[in-house]
């Protein structure tokens, strides 16, 4: 079958060649375990089951997790084995399945919910670049997204990840995922929603006001989640701008910002998480 899981629509048959997203067909993580440093009501106190996987079909230049983004590493399980490890991350205590970067892999990972779907919420933990298709395909399977908005301008979307449309292709799928997914969260954790998070980038002040004042009206009852927690990471020789960590003031702008277009429900991020130490050390 060839493939068109994302919005890059490489059509390739994904079974002898890896498609736009680095990856061939058979499932590769990196790591799995429960996290402690997602939104508290998500990570709550035990951790989140998180399952990191290999590839990527946004690839921005400055990402955090560069070696999965890139394919550089990883382990290949199948969906027999992915099912175990949502069992196996169930029975330690797991608020949540939390799959990470999951989207080209949706159609193995729907096949391993099949085999086992576990009694505690699925979170689609995702860039945000993807097709309304195939979020209509995963949503029977899905309680939480847990999405990003990252670029506003074609611009800036070009420069950062070749993806002139991804303000066009991500706001359509975080306006379906909000319709979709209603809020709803008990004793401190969420059981169902959207949150829809933003990392701040250094000297892109003017994206994130383009990107909250045009979400504003569309929000609904899902969170908004500021991040600070940017860090230089990967290549970036020749993106100067991104080769520091954001000011104090580049953060508290956009918080005063959000608090003026009064979002109501807002996760906002401690100034040091601005760190290498929050990157997992990965397994595989």
């Amino acid at each position: 079958m060839l493939c068109s899981l994302c919005p890059n629509a490489c059509r390739v048959d994904r079974s002898v060649y890896a498609g736009a997203c680095g990856e061939k067909e058979d499932i590769r993580i990196a790591k799995y375990y429960l996290h402690p440093f997602e939104e508290p009501i998500i990570s709550g106190r035990n951790g989140s089951g998180t399952v990191f996987f290999v590839g990527c079909s946004l690839k921005c230049a400055f990402c955090q997790n560069y070696e999965l983004s890139r394919s550089a590493r990883g382990k290949t399980v199948t969906e027999k084995e992915l099912a175990e490890i949502f069992k196996e991350l169930e029975r330690e205590g797991a608020h949540n399945i939390n799959l990470v970067s999951p989207t080209h892999f949706s159609d193995r990972i729907v096949r391993a919910l099949t085999i086992y779907r576990p009694n505690i919420p699925i979170v689609w933990n995702t860039h945000g670049y993807e097709t309304i298709e195939n979020l209509k395909f995963i949503d029977p399977y899905v309680d939480i997204y847990l999405t990003d908005l990252k670029y506003f301008s074609p611009k800036r979307a070009e420069r950062y990840a070749k993806k002139p449309d991804y303000f066009e292709v991500a706001f359509k799928a975080v306006k379906y995922m909000i319709a979709s997914k209603k809020s709803v969260v008990c004793d401190g954790l969420m059981q169902s929603g959207v949150i829809v998070r933003h990392l701040i980038l250094p000297q892109n002040s003017d994206e994130t006001r383009s990107i909250l004042t045009a979400l504003r009206p569309e929000i609904g009852d899902a969170y908004l989640s500021l991040m600070a927690q940017y860090t230089p990471f990967g290549d970036l020789s020749a993106l100067p701008e991104l080769k520091r960590t954001i000011t104090r003031r580049e953060y508290d702008n956009a918080v005063k910002l959000a608090d003026e277009l009064s979002y109501e429900r807002m996760f906002t991020q401690e100034f040091d998480s601005q760190s290498t130490s929050f990157i997992p050390e990965w397994d595989y």
